[in-house]
């Protein structure tokens, strides 16, 4: 599944573990998607609602951050 672009919807995009991405679409594919130009390197989409869960987005940020940012920095996230 694909999100088109410039669909309205509030979206953010993160990078995911490997095999995440299908699990998370799998699961529940109206709040996640894969994005665009990034989806194939293992990052995924997730709409933003009035029924969002701001703590799953707390975890997908934090691991995120930890698939991208320098080691000594990922270490600073608690």
């Amino acid at each position: 599944m694909r999100d088109k672009i410039g669909d309205g919807r509030k979206s953010f995009w993160c990078k995911a573990s490997p095999g995440s991405q299908s699990v998370l679409v799998g699961a529940d594919p109206e709040t996640f998607f894969v994005p665009p130009y990034v989806g194939r390197n293992d990052w995924v989409g997730m709409r933003l609602d009035a029924a969002t869960d701001w703590g799953e987005v707390e975890k997908l940020v934090k691991r995120s951050y930890r698939l991208v940012a320098p080691k000594r920095l990922t270490e600073l996230v608690q």
